[in-house]
């Protein structure tokens, strides 16, 4: 049976300015995760559920396409 995921993913094609938690952190549900910037505004990644950080697949400056996979928590 394999681990539960929970994907936070860019709504957006933008520019990763800042990661602000790191690998084995705790997260609650509503936690700025990524903070991206596109069109000169900055636009906040919140996470939806909390859990616990797995892996981090951005690191700032870095371009993100919509979708993209931007941290991935553990329930």
């Amino acid at each position: 049976m394999a681990a539960q995921r929970i994907e936070i993913v860019a709504e957006m094609v933008a520019a990763v300015l800042q990661v602000g938690v790191g690998e084995g952190d705790p997260v609650a549900a509503g936690q700025e995760v990524v903070l991206l910037e596109s069109m000169k505004m900055e636009i906040p990644v919140l996470a939806e559920h909390g859990g616990t950080v797995a892996e981090i697949k951005v690191a700032p400056g870095d371009v993100v396409q919509e979708g993209d996979v931007l941290v991935v928590l553990h329930p």
